[in-house]
């Protein structure tokens, strides 16, 4: 038996490790890389393998880094499954769905932009070497039939005639809706047949709703093997989800390769316990200076932890009543999963919200926005509010636009709950609010957002304490309390300061551990 490690190893996003017998070939998690279009584009364009060989892809849970290549592996001859636990097969039938269509947005944009420029050097003067206003105008009014509609007829016909390479998207909304057939979803604790001689048992990961530690066993010449994947293990204590399973079933408890991951493999969270405070003071500071708090979030976990904070906060009247606006639809329908999924809560969420009567996710100050109309309105909206808005990453959708509107302005704060990313705009922005912080007064430094910069006036605040993933004491937790007897481990999912770290630091605790490279191969022995 063999694991190759194709994406999400020295880095975070890409997760994609590659089992093999004699007889089978399972993929474990298939994700999207994230971060730079250009350097992502060409990685996410380029499968290490051909599809057609996979037996079985099995999915550790529904965030895109984790699930994004899907469609494009189902559109290049896979025949098997898509096996996961029950909540995530729901959520990736909007998740996936989301995905092709922001891609489809995406290429529809990059081409109008190609034709225009194309276009307005066509059309500029050799005197200016710039294109008059009325040019310029007519030119918008071929390639648009209105102000955010674009003409794609016209401007592939333009593309056409001057033989210009078009933008595609890895996959269209249709190819994301037939992936959607492969999935098979299972609940917890389940043994699944995912192979000859192999299958595989999904455990609670703690991570998000859903989220999944994968217990591989497989028998090979005779001889037992036992592969555990982590997938993105999360925290202790965090509201809505169990914690990270300890428990396994004393048959599985003995593992030769342990497949962990290492996002924070050398940082320490705000303990969760605090998180709520922390979040009433920066709510009332915000409101106090009379702005709003604008949030980037992953429209699947982290919104809907966001909610049932602000939900508890304003029961227990501690926080300043300001509407809370959740503007994303997709956030609407996943926060719809969680709804219909309360079997996977923990304790906590049952005694202080469903015991009661309550749905934490709705309560009169929270208002999801569905329209583009009533999105544009609330970004000019001036008086205090929260907004909560996707990508968590800040590299696309509606938070964009917020953030334009309120990023100049220091009234306002943008508040950080999640990880950024390297090379995405998350990850400047807090880097850059960061630096702002320290060095104090001067020239605020720029940020580039839809192609324009900005001055970063706006307070920039992190919250550690709402981390999803288990932090470095957090994952040694688990490796020492659980009943597993692990020979070896890989380390993945983590950018490649972080999982190095991570590795010494298990070392020195007596663990076996490697950090492979992309496209290594490791025996399992």
């Amino acid at each position: 038996m063999h694991i190759t490690f194709h994406g999400g190893v020295r880095e975070v996003t890409g997760s994609m490790h590659l089992l093999t017998t004699d007889s089978d070939r399972i993929l474990l998690d298939c994700g999207l890389f994230q971060g730079r279009r250009r350097e992502t584009e060409a990685k996410n364009r380029t499968l290490p393998f051909d599809p057609g060989i996979l037996t079985t892809i099995v999915l550790s849970h529904a965030h895109i880094d984790h699930s994004g290549r899907i469609p494009l592996v189902v559109n290049r001859d896979f025949t098997g499954r898509v096996v996961c636990t029950r909540v995530t097969a729901a959520a990736c039938e909007y998740l996936l769905l989301d995905s092709a269509h922001l891609q489809e947005s995406d290429a529809r944009y990059l081409n109008y932009k190609a034709v225009r420029s194309m276009l307005h050097q066509a059309k500029a003067s050799p005197r200016t070497n710039r294109v008059s206003k009325r040019a310029a105008k007519n030119i918008r009014k071929m390639l648009k039939r209105g102000r955010d509609d674009l003409n794609m007829e016209a401007i592939y016909e333009v593309m056409d005639r001057y033989h210009m390479e078009r933008v595609r998207p890895l996959y269209s909304v249709e190819e994301a809706r037939r992936s959607l057939e492969f999935f098979d979803g299972y609940p917890y604790r389940q043994p699944v047949t995912i192979g000859k001689n192999v299958t595989c048992t999904f455990y609670d990961a703690g991570h998000i709703l859903g989220s999944a530690v994968t217990m591989i066993e497989a028998r090979e010449n005779g001889r037992p093997y036992t592969v555990c994947y982590t997938g993105d293990l999360g925290r202790f204590g965090n509201p809505i989800l169990r914690n990270p399973t300890l428990a396994f079933r004393d048959q599985r408890t003995d593992v030769d390769l342990l497949i962990m991951e290492s996002t924070y493999g050398n940082r320490s969270h705000d303990p969760v316990a605090g998180t709520k405070e922390q979040l009433r003071k920066v709510l009332a500071e915000t409101v106090g200076r009379g702005g709003s708090l604008v949030i980037p979030a992953f429209a699947f976990g982290r919104t809907q932890e966001l909610i049932y904070r602000f939900h508890q906060l304003y029961d227990e009247g501690e926080a300043p009543r300001v509407p809370i606006y959740i503007d994303s639809p997709l956030a609407e329908k996943l926060t719809r999963v969680f709804a219909e999924h309360p079997e996977v809560y923990d304790r906590e969420t049952h005694e202080l919200f469903l015991e009661q009567g309550k749905n934490p996710f709705r309560f009169p100050h929270v208002k999801f926005v569905s329209t583009v109309e009533e999105s544009m309105a609330l970004m000019r909206d001036e008086t205090p509010h929260v907004v909560i808005s996707a990508s968590g990453m800040c590299e696309g959708g509606r938070i964009l636009h917020h953030l334009r509107y309120k990023i100049h302005n220091p009234r306002h704060t943008i508040l950080i709950v999640g990880f950024m990313a390297a090379n995405t705009l998350g990850r400047r922005i807090l880097e850059l609010g960061t630096r702002k912080e320290i060095e104090g007064e001067g020239e605020p430094p720029t940020v580039r957002i839809l192609g324009k910069e900005y001055p970063l006036r706006a307070r920039v605040v992190q919250l550690g304490g709402f981390s999803a993933h288990a932090d470095q004491s957090e994952m040694l937790r688990f490796l020492k309390e659980s009943n597993l007897n692990i020979r070896k481990i890989a380390a993945v999912h983590g950018e490649e300061e972080q999982t190095l770290a991570f590795v010494k630091s298990l070392q020195r605790e007596g663990f076996t551990v490697i950090a492979p490279r992309p496209g290594e191969t490791v025996e399992v022995k």
